[in-house]
């Protein structure tokens, strides 16, 4: 019996290894980064749910994306970055239409984004972060560690204006800590 629990302590011990191993980042880069970016999208989360479904329409000049396009193309091009500039993927964008989505979704597709970022920081290995790859707007090579800082510049962008919105609106944006 005895030998039983030991190799069922075992096992249990070399399940919860290779699960941790799964989660925690392979380079001192990304370890550091993981929880800049966990913060950064918890902020931003808080930002889409503080807008009421009702005003996700809400578009404070004509030429300005609505408050639900804004965090729609926050999430799509967040995974987009991601993949083409950390992963080195060729894609190409593809939002999809916010104004035929709900809140409940446009939340969901936010949480898939955020997810999909924060699994390639933690899988993502030295050899492709010294990589180079050249930004597609400005022309600049720049290593794809750090092309992470420009995902998440990308979205810190985005998540101000909408938290003009918010204000233009009356309503108080969740509070910015760091």
């Amino acid at each position: 019996m005895k030998q039983v629990l030991t190799i069922l302590g075992m096992f249990c011990f070399v399940q919860f290894s290779i699960s941790q191993s799964d989660t925690v980042p392979k380079t001192e880069f990304t370890r550091m980064y993981l929880p800049v970016w966990e913060e950064a999208v918890r902020h931003c989360l808080e930002v889409a749910k503080a807008m009421p479904e009702d005003l996700y329409s809400y578009q404070p000049t004509e030429v300005s994306k609505t408050f639900a396009e804004q965090m729609v193309h926050i999430a799509a091009s967040t995974k987009l970055l991601t993949q083409r500039y950390v992963e080195g993927m060729e894609v190409k964008p593809s939002t999809p239409n916010a104004s035929e989505m709900n809140k409940a979704a446009i939340l969901e597709l936010l949480e898939s984004s955020f997810s999909y970022t924060k699994r390639v920081v933690q899988t993502v290995d030295q050899k492709q972060l010294d990589e180079t790859c050249k930004m597609y707007h400005s022309g600049n090579v720049v290593s794809r560690a750090f092309a992470l800082f420009y995902v998440q510049d990308h979205m810190a962008n985005h998540r101000a204006k909408s938290n003009l919105y918010l204000r233009i609106n009356g309503i108080e944006p969740p509070e910015y800590t760091w």
